[in-house]
């Protein structure tokens, strides 16, 4: 058989594994998905943060004009 493959492709000569083929593309694509999901979790999870001191801004911000008011008062008295 070495004879019959003096020149040539090798490609001509081998046998082609389609399945191992549709594996290792299945693999990249299932790896490709999992770093974009990745990406999107780490976004979510910033914009969450951001959110997060947002709202503790705005409830400190509730206290604290609360707060003032109240001492205010006491102020007026």
């Amino acid at each position: 058989m070495s004879a019959l493959r003096s020149g040539g492709s090798r490609f001509l000569y081998d046998s082609f594994d389609a399945a191992n083929a549709r594996i290792d593309a299945n693999e990249r694509v299932m790896e490709e998905r999992w770093e974009g999901l990745n990406f999107r979790l780490r976004q979510i999870e910033c914009s969450l943060e951001r959110l997060e001191r947002r709202l503790w801004l705005a409830v400190m911000g509730v206290a604290g004009t609360v707060l003032a008011q109240g001492v205010s008062y006491l102020i007026s008295l």
